[in-house]
Formats: C-alpha cells, structure tokens, sequence
C-alpha cells in the first residue's frame, strides 16, 4: 500500500469516529437530563473506574495504556457537555457572581496598604503604580503583611510573587496556604538594581553587599566581579539601602533609584541586573473577595488526591473548556510527606461561561481547592 492508501483508510475510520463520538455525546446528554430529573450529580466515580477497566480488558494488550488514555479524556468531555447542559451552580459560583454584582466599577485609589520592609521598597513602587493616594503600612515580614489583611488593619497588602529572571518568591506561595486572602489585581514592575553607596565610597572600599535574596539572585553573574566581599540577604533592597546609609562607608546595596534618593546614597553603577528584561510580579490582596470590571486571569490553589492521574484529570478539564492555563506552580506540603499544592493562573474573562462551568466543577477532583480571586493586571 502507498502511503495515499493509509491516509484515504485514516479518513475513513475518522469519519467512522465522529459519528460514533456525537452519538455518544448525544446519548450523554440524555443520562445529564435523566441525572437532573433524579438528583444525582454528573461525577459518578465508580461507574467511571468499572468502565475503564472494561474498555481496557477489550483493547488489544499493547493498546490498553492508549485505551485507558483516550477514555478518560471521553470521560472529561462527557462530563464537561453535561454540566454545560444542566447549567448547575455551586457555592462559588454563585460567590463569585455576587461578587460581580457587587464590586464597584472603579478600583479604589486612597486605601490604607500593607508592605513588606521600609519606605523605598518595591513594594512600595508597586503599590504607587497600583493605587493613586495610598496610606502604606510597612511590615517587616511577609507574613505580617498576609496578618494584617487578615485582621483588618489594612484594606489591601502588596506582595511580590514572580521574577522574570529569579522564578516565584517561594515564602509567598508557601505562605498562600496559611492565610486566607483574595487576589483582586496584580502589577507588572520593571526592576532595576543599582549599586549604592553612602557619598565618597569607592567601589575598592566596598567589603559587603546587602539587598534582598531574589534581588541577589538576579544579579549573580554582576556579583561575581566582587571576590572576597561578604554578600549578605537582608528583608527587602530598601532595608540594604537603609543599612548601607547608616554604615560606615564599606557597604553597598542593590536597590532601586528612588532608594538612592530617599537615603542620600551615590550610584556608582547602574542596571547591574544580569537580564536587562527584568519584571517582578506583585499581587494585591484583600480579606474579601472584589471581581473589578475587566478581570480576565484568575488564580486557583488546589490539593489534589494522591494517585496516578489526578493532575492529569485537572488540566484535561482545562483542555476540554478551552480556557487558557498559563502557570502552574508546585510546592510541597510539609505536614505531608511527598505531597504537593499546585498554585494555577488562568487567563480567561470572569463573564466567560466557561470559566464559570469551570469553577463549578473543579472542586469536585481536588481534595482540597482555593479560589484566590479574579482580576486584572496593570503592565
């Protein structure tokens, strides 16, 4: 046979396929609307194993790993058609929809905001670039900064979350799972470190370089121009400039421009970032859930039961709506050895109805899930 045979026998069985899949489909439907005359919900787990492994035992053996495969995709799908069919709701999204309904349209501009570390920080910048009249509260960790959401001493808290060049900030993904909070915009910020040092200090004079660990990080290659200096992480790049302000002329920090200004420091270089293309990502977080006008990425925590396949059975169900995934993050879970939290973001509008399907559903695979909020995000 030619190679115009195989693709004309392909075509064939294809046309076979689609035919046998819409009567499937369609036949799905009718178990949603017999589901929905009767009570039961779409997800019936042992109905789902049983015929698996009876698909499994038809398939010829070097085939029964593809058969598994394909069926617990039909398995999403069907269930995907049917919850779209029967239009249920759910706790969240009936949550999240309030929360539509009630969010104004504008975003606050003259809010009390916590950040982490001292005047000058990033955090700061951020949340100038969030908020038009903010009234910051600083914090001298994370964690007090998620505290004071959570007790109401401030409205919203900024957080860095991502670098482009130094990946996630692991204490706020860790700290995620402690605290409970809503998401309700991010910020792109382009970072620039400089080297700062009190006036008249020469870069030989330089003995130690303070600023905060993923600024470090960002600037490791610059960093390796300075054999046998002490490099030291402090709490954020403005406490460095602080420290190198108050020192007596053989420190120096990375840290931002307007740093330089506010303590009085020199830069003697500038942009020593080893990436020019140097973003952080900032969250800004509220103890209750806002959905503002626009808001088109969402972000999700999840547990999800320890077995073969269930990350799998997640992101098929991202797959099966269409819905656009485009971070997923791991971080494990101390209380529980080998065991993870996957933190996702989603980038789809919060009005889509499939987005709504989505959140419907979702709680039903995990065994633990977080919906941290939808929104926007400034560039």
């Amino acid at each position: 046979m030619e190679l115009s045979d195989y693709r004309a026998r392909i075509d064939q069985i294809d046309r076979q396929l689609v035919e046998l899949f819409a009567q499937r489909m369609n036949t799905a439907a009718g178990i949603a609307a017999y589901k929905k005359e009767h009570g039961l919900p779409v997800l019936d787990p042992v109905r789902e194993r049983e015929k698996l492994l009876d698909v499994a035992a038809q398939a010829p053996e070097d085939m029964r790993d593809y058969t598994a495969s394909l069926y617990t995709m039909l398995f999403e799908l069907s269930r995907c058609y049917q919850g779209r069919l029967l239009g249920s709701t759910s706790p969240l999204t009936t949550e999240i929809q309030t929360a539509i309904d009630q969010t104004p349209n504008l975003f606050p501009s003259n809010v009390s905001v916590a950040c982490q570390g001292v005047a000058g920080a990033y955090s700061q910048l951020a949340c100038d670039k969030l908020f038009k009249l903010p009234h910051i509260m600083y914090f001298a960790s994370f964690e007090a900064v998620f505290a004071a959401i959570e007790r109401g001493l401030c409205r919203y808290g900024v957080l860095p979350l991502e670098n482009s060049t130094a990946g996630s900030v692991n204490a706020i993904y860790d700290l995620m799972m402690k605290h409970d909070f809503r998401i309700v915009r991010s910020v792109r910020l382009k970072v620039d470190h400089n080297l700062l040092v009190k006036p008249g200090t020469k870069r030989s004079d330089i003995t130690e370089i303070y600023s905060h660990q993923q600024a470090l990080s960002q600037c490791e290659q610059y960093l390796q121009a300075f054999p046998g200096v002490k490099i030291i992480p402090c709490e954020n790049t403005a406490v460095a400039a602080q420290k190198v302000a108050e020192g007596d002329g053989h420190a120096a920090a990375l840290s931002s421009r307007s740093c330089m200004k506010l303590y009085g420091l020199e830069c003697l270089e500038a942009g020593v970032q080893d990436q020019g293309s140097n973003f952080t990502r900032f969250i800004c977080i509220s103890k209750n859930l806002e959905i503002y006008p626009g808001a088109d990425r969402t972000s999700l925590m999840a547990v999800l039961p320890h077995e073969p396949g269930s990350l799998c059975r997640v992101l098929s169900r991202f797959y099966a709506l269409g819905l656009n995934l485009n971070k997923l993050e791991s971080r494990p879970m101390p209380e529980r050895n080998f065991e993870f939290m996957f933190y996702f973001d989603l980038e789809t509008p919060v009005y889509a109805p499939e987005f709504l399907q989505l959140m419907g559903e979702l709680p039903s695979l995990c065994e633990e899930f977080s919906y941290l909020g939808s929104y926007s995000e400034v560039v």
